[in-house]
């Protein structure tokens, strides 16, 4: 290749602002959304890798956002545009550690396909994170399917929100899930979300394993404390250069196959804010460096538990590496 190996991230940087976490009484405020998911690629990925992130972020936090930016090295900031709109800012209350209530203020608008297309050509895999939902309309993510060709993953998570009164995000269906689904080649969900997917169906478990295939390789389903399960292609292989297909190639007939890994070790408590982002940033790092499907998961289910041992997402990239002797306050 003529430039370093590069992972493209498409996200939206969030400015938290975090009620009860881990029963504190007074709210604390700090960067979240896609800065977890960073900090885990850069915890997960060696230093030759490049971070190109593709992020919009309003000008009334423009200065502050790029600061944190910088603080994760290797970081490529050249896709970050910083547009007129407000930044977007959640207000997080917790009601137990792994349920929460969202609220949605301002917000930066969505990509489009020739946004993206120049960032694009400079990135050998994609990683997707709905962190607002509004990252691309699905008619980008269309484009995106056919006008990327190499290894896609997205977390679907905020796409099953929608904005109810005051901006509250209220969990709903996914509209055209079925399109969705075939615009990336692994896509990540959690429990609640997947009981979604699923609910028009049936059977989560079926539609799952009804949808992968030739074009979708891989669905991921995090199940908090008691680790992920998966649901691949019958043909599925773990490295992800090898999931999309040149023209005429036939993917093999045969039935879904699917799994579970648990967590290993005591459950710890602290801060779970971004567990989800840290678990399916190192899940497809790992992919990406070599690893069969089960150990990556067994390391995404590592750091997801590590991460919540740290509060927020400063320093993050340096306690997932092992490189912090405490939690950081």
């Amino acid at each position: 290749m003529a430039h370093p190996p590069t992972l493209g991230v498409v996200g939206t940087l969030v400015w938290d602002r975090i009620h009860r976490r881990d029963g504190r009484d007074v709210p604390v405020e700090e960067w979240g959304g896609i800065a977890y998911a960073l900090s885990a690629l850069r915890s997960a990925l060696p230093d030759e890798w490049r971070i190109l992130p593709m992020l919009k972020i309003g000008r009334d936090l423009s200065e502050q956002a790029l600061r944190f930016l910088r603080g994760i090295p290797g970081m490529d900031l050249s896709a970050v545009q910083v547009v007129p709109e407000p930044n977007n800012r959640v207000e997080l209350h917790y009601q137990t550690e792994e349920k929460r209530v969202e609220r949605l203020v301002g917000g930066v608008p969505p990509w489009s396909w020739p946004e993206l297309a120049p960032a694009l050509d400079l990135c050998d895999a994609l990683y997707v994170n709905f962190i607002s939902g509004f990252e691309m309309e699905l008619a980008t993510a269309q484009a995106v399917r056919t006008g990327f060709t190499g290894p896609t993953y997205a977390d679907l998570h905020s796409l099953f929100l929608g904005v109810g009164r005051q901006g509250t995000r209220v969990p709903q269906e996914l509209p055209h899930w079925g399109q969705w689904l075939r615009c990336f080649d692994g896509v990540q969900m959690n429990e609640d979300e997947f009981e979604l997917l699923g609910r028009a169906w049936g059977d989560p478990w079926q539609l799952a394993a009804d949808s992968v295939g030739p074009e979708l390789r891989l669905i991921a389903v995090t199940l908090g404390a008691r680790g992920a399960a998966y649901v691949v292609a019958s043909d599925f292989h773990p490295d992800p250069h090898s999931w999309r297909r040149g023209p005429g190639e036939v993917a093999l007939a045969g039935s879904a196959r699917s799994g579970r890994v648990t967590s290993v070790g005591l459950a710890r408590s602290g801060d779970p804010t971004g567990c989800g982002d840290v678990w399916g940033a190192t899940l497809f790092s790992r992919l990406l460096l070599g690893d069969e499907l089960e150990a990556a998961m067994g390391e995404a289910n590592r750091l997801a538990a590590r991460n919540v041992e740290h509060r927020g997402a400063t320093g993050l990239y340096r306690h997932l590496a092992g490189r912090l002797s405490r939690v950081e306050e």
